[in-house]
């Protein structure tokens, strides 16, 4: 934190409620969301007079491997009928996004929902997202070295649940991302603490 504006870093579940934060509340300059979804998931979000709905998920499209790993790709989508509401009003931002999707993540479609994201930022006039995209990575992407986390007891659905990714990629992936947040967080708030002087 350099101040006036913060940078906010999230991954996974931890995304909407980033971009819900860089949505509502002042003095955020800097955003990062990596494979997190641009509604809001699992509670409803209240905020003042607004609540923000938590996207209701089609449990039919939850689909289940040879190795009885849970996969949820499929099964949330804050375009389908119903779910409108819980769609995070990004828009009202003013800060710089930087959404980070990978292309193997198995908990759900994080490509899908950074696309959103951008679209939605881009039909309100706004050009401070950029999207950055891992093929072959998976879906808890951390700091250099980490190793793969390709499955584990998932604490919203009470299972075991995959999260994809191959080791050789998704290692490269979080090197190359921690070197982007790096750039990212440097220039977005040094930019806005110029700006604010």
């Amino acid at each position: 934190v350099k101040g006036p504006g913060v940078g906010v870093l999230s991954l996974s579940k931890s995304g909407d409620l980033a971009l819900s934060i860089a949505s509502f509340l002042p003095g955020v300059s800097a955003t990062v969301c990596v494979n997190g979804c641009n509604g809001n998931t699992v509670y409803p979000l209240h905020f003042r007079d607004t609540v923000i709905p938590a996207i209701m998920v089609n449990t039919s499209k939850i689909t289940i491997t040879k190795s009885g790993l849970l996969e949820g790709r499929e099964a949330v989508d804050p375009t389908a009928e119903g779910n409108e509401a819980a769609i995070i009003p990004i828009e009202k931002a003013t800060c710089s996004f930087l959404l980070v999707a990978s292309e193997d993540d198995r908990n759900w479609n994080s490509c899908f929902f950074a696309k959103q994201a951008f679209k939605r930022l881009k039909d309100h006039g706004k050009k401070n997202c950029e999207v950055v995209t891992y093929p072959k990575a998976g879906h808890f992407l951390e700091v250099p070295y980490m190793p793969l986390c390709s499955s584990a007891m998932h604490d919203a659905v009470g299972k075991i649940v995959g999260f994809g990714g191959d080791p050789k990629y998704h290692a490269e992936a979080q090197v190359d991302l921690w070197r982007r947040i790096e750039v990212f967080f440097k220039k977005d708030l040094n930019s806005f603490r110029t700006a604010m002087l």
